[in-house]
C-alpha cells in the first residue's frame, strides 16, 4: 500500500500515515483518541474523527491483507475459554478459541456448556485450520477433556 495507491488518493497525509494509524487502532485495544495522542507526541496533528473515517474505509482493506499474510502461520498453541452471554434475555455461551498471539481461531455460540458443545468448538476448529495444535489450554472445564480424548486425542491438555 503506498502513496500510488488509488485507494489513498486525495488524502491529506501519507499512505504511512494513515496505515500507521489504522493499525495501531485494529492491531491494540486503543479507543480513537488514543491513536490521536499517539499519533499526536509524533508530531502529526490529526483528530480522532479523521481515524475513525480512516479505520472505516481502510479497516477492511489491511484485515484482508493481515488474513492473507497470516495464513498458514497460526500458532501451535490454543487457547479454549467460554463465556456466558445474554441474548434476548436468554442466557447462552460464547466459546473463543485464540492461538498463542492472540489471532481469533473461532467462535461460537451455543446454549448449553456441555462436552457436546466443547466437541462442536473443536470440530468447527479443525475443519477450519486444517490441522491439529501442539497444545491445548484451557480453564479445565471437564467439556473440554471430554471433547478433547476424542476429537484430539495426541494433543497435550494444559
Amino acid at each position: 500500500m503506498t502513496d500510488r495507491d488509488p485507494l489513498y488518493r486525495r488524502h491529506r497525509f501519507p499512505a504511512e500515515v494513515i496505515a500507521h494509524a489504522v493499525w495501531l487502532y485494529f492491531r491494540f485495544p486503543l479507543s480513537l483518541r488514543m491513536v490521536e495522542d499517539l499519533l499526536a507526541a509524533r508530531g502529526i496533528i490529526v483528530s480522532h474523527q479523521t481515524v475513525r473515517l480512516w479505520a472505516e474505509k481502510f479497516g477492511r482493506t489491511f484485515a484482508n491483507e493481515i488474513r492473507r499474510r497470516s495464513s498458514g502461520r497460526l500458532g501451535d498453541k490454543w487457547h479454549l475459554d467460554e463465556a456466558v452471554v445474554s441474548i434476548r434475555g436468554k442466557k447462552h455461551w460464547l466459546w473463543r478459541a485464540v492461538d498463542q498471539d492472540g489471532f481469533v481461531l473461532e467462535v461460537l455460540v451455543q446454549s448449553r456448556r456441555n462436552a457436546k458443545a466443547a466437541k462442536r468448538l473443536m470440530r468447527k476448529l479443525l475443519k477450519g485450520q486444517g490441522r491439529s495444535p501442539r497444545a491445548m489450554i484451557t480453564d479445565k472445564l471437564q467439556s473440554y477433556g471430554a471433547a478433547k480424548r476424542e476429537i484430539m486425542p495426541g494433543v497435550e491438555h494444559r
